[in-house]
């Protein structure tokens, strides 16, 4: 799990069924990783920090492990956004 701040949002009108309803936001990692698109069922906004479920993890944490999830938003932060400086 990593912990990032969503930095906008992506959207696909043309997407694998098992997505669809399904709400895509950019996250930028507390590490100064790459930005990463997550799957976001818990309505996170932008500029909010969160916490992301990576890998097999993220379809669990979905109760959707049919579904071609990498990435997924599984929290929002209330403390702890002194990691962004």
């Amino acid at each position: 799990m990593i912990i990032g701040k969503v930095t906008g949002s992506v959207v696909s009108t043309r997407k694998n069924e098992r997505l669809i309803g399904s709400k895509f936001m950019i996250v930028e990692p507390s590490d100064g990783g790459a930005s990463i698109v997550a799957v976001d069922d818990i309505g996170a906004g932008i500029g909010e920090y969160v916490l992301v479920a990576l890998g097999s993890a993220a379809r669990v944490g979905r109760d959707r492990e049919d579904t071609p999830t990498d990435a997924a938003i599984v929290g929002i932060i209330d403390d702890g956004k002194e990691l962004f400086g």
